[in-house]
């Protein structure tokens, strides 16, 4: 989740409808700017007894953090504490628990965003030989308790967690225990934001199949592949899901401002700290007749902040985020905007990837969703066939895709590179979270402790 830095005092009052769409007209760019935005979270343990550290242990998050301005990295600060990173590469943020994300920076092609991704692990990795610390790519932590995990002190998260039980049963597994990876992408236009958007949020299940990698809770098989992509199914129903609304005829912009303005409120941010405003409406902040804030609007800011606070499949702002897929090692991390990228970068591919899932009724979207975190590319398709099948085909448009591109690295190769480690997969039929299970009832004896060699 993005990290909020103080606002000028100029930003201004929402005064009309304008400024609400704004946002998102203003991410449109021509395809030559169109840029790669990749975000990857770890789990972070103690390599002497695999515990999560806290914040302020000696060693702990907070050292960790401060130990990386070694490589250029400059502190962000709430309440005095340190809570992200600034950098060449983007920011370094933490989630809930302390999981350590790196959102990076826009990049013009997939060779410069692996070789981002390959920076920042041996930063980090560095980091923890000296602090005794190790980072797990997985899409949940294996075996801890909720109880078992530290709090990192930022006002944002514990307005959130306070506000997850009250919606959802599964609200605070999100924050605490679950790592995912992210890919932020561009569009020209309404129209190309929603074709692609509608690609995006229908292929999503696809995602979640290939990159399944959390199979375990609390040192147990957990029944799903994908068990971070079912804690999504109970977490908040006003702010996440498959939106059935972007497949109608007439989506766009201020269809999307109508979606945000009825999901409820977390917070505002004001003179450095997050006032509590879970449940309520915007809509009343814009009317100055918020609860939290009587007789005050909202800024453009504060618009901003509420875009960034709902958590469907697929979310917008000034540029389009697929939100599908577990946490995992370097080589998914590359793979997952490899496959979009491929997908909705160039337009005979992103007609292609339409052309698969146009006629999927709403219901069976939903029934695709609710299948991946469970079989994986087992899930049947509507009208038979299975995830494999459709995997096969999606990848070949992203080939497809990659190879109109046409970027090459110093040494003459493309980015159709970077989906190797998904063929596998595909061929197989075997996604990430079953080999996981393979070793757990094999070689493992069911010891999860054995889950934390596959470190970075």
């Amino acid at each position: 989740m993005s990290t909020r830095e103080a606002s000028g005092a100029n930003d201004p009052i929402i005064e009309s409808r304008d400024q609400l769409v704004a946002p998102m007209i203003g991410g449109e760019k021509p395809k030559s700017d169109w840029r790669i935005g990749t975000e990857h979270e770890k789990l972070v343990y103690k390599n002497e007894d695999f515990r999560a550290p806290s914040y302020d242990e000696p060693c702990g998050i907070r050292d960790m953090l401060m130990n990386l301005r070694e490589f250029g990295w400059e502190p962000v600060e709430e309440n005095g504490n340190v809570i992200a990173l600034k950098g060449a590469d983007g920011a370094v943020s933490l989630e809930p628990a302390g999981q350590l994300e790196l959102s990076g920076a826009p990049l013009e092609n997939l060779h410069q965003t692996c070789a981002e991704t390959g920076r920042h692990l041996e930063q980090v990795k560095a980091i923890g030989e000296c602090c005794g610390i190790g980072f797990l790519g997985l899409g949940m932590w294996p075996d801890k308790t909720r109880e078992e995990l530290p709090v990192m002190p930022k006002g944002r998260y514990e307005i959130m967690m306070q506000h997850m039980p009250k919606v959802g049963s599964l609200g605070l597994d999100m924050m605490l225990r679950t790592c995912t990876i992210q890919v932020n992408l561009d569009y020209s236009s309404e129209a190309d934001m929603a074709q692609k958007f509608r690609v995006g949020l229908a292929l999503q299940p696809l995602a979640t199949a290939l990159f399944a990698n959390s199979p375990f809770t609390e040192g147990k098989p957990n029944g799903y592949l994908s068990y971070r992509s079912h804690i999504w199914s109970d977490t908040d129903p006003q702010r996440t899901g498959m939106l059935p609304f972007v497949f109608e005829d007439g989506f766009g912009y201020e269809r999307w401002a109508d979606y945000m303005l009825d999901v409820p409120m977390y917070f505002v941010f004001r003179e450095g700290r997050y006032i509590d405003a879970a449940g309520q409406s915007f809509r009343d902040f814009l009317d100055g007749k918020l609860p939290a804030l009587p007789g005050e609007r909202p800024t453009e800011s504060d618009w901003w902040d509420h875009l960034s606070t709902a958590f469907p499949e697929v979310r917008l702002k000034s540029f389009l985020e697929m939100r599908g897929a577990d946490g995992g090692p370097w080589s998914r991390i590359c793979a997952l905007p490899a496959l979009w990228v491929g997908l909705l970068y160039d337009q005979g591919a992103l007609d292609a990837a339409w052309d698969l899932v146009k006629d999927w009724s709403m219901e069976e979207r939903e029934q695709l969703r609710n299948d991946a975190p469970r079989l994986g590319l087992d899930a049947p398709l509507p009208g038979g066939g299975t995830m494999q099948d459709l995997g096969r085909d999606v990848l070949a448009i992203a080939r497809q895709g990659l190879n109109a591109r046409g970027a090459l690295n110093s040494s003459g190769d493309n980015e159709t590179g970077f989906l190797e480690t998904l063929d596998e997969i595909v061929a197989s039929g075997k996604v990430p979270a079953r080999r996981l299970l393979d070793l757990y009832h094999g070689e493992w004896n069911g010891d999860i402790t054995r889950a934390y060699e596959h470190s970075f």
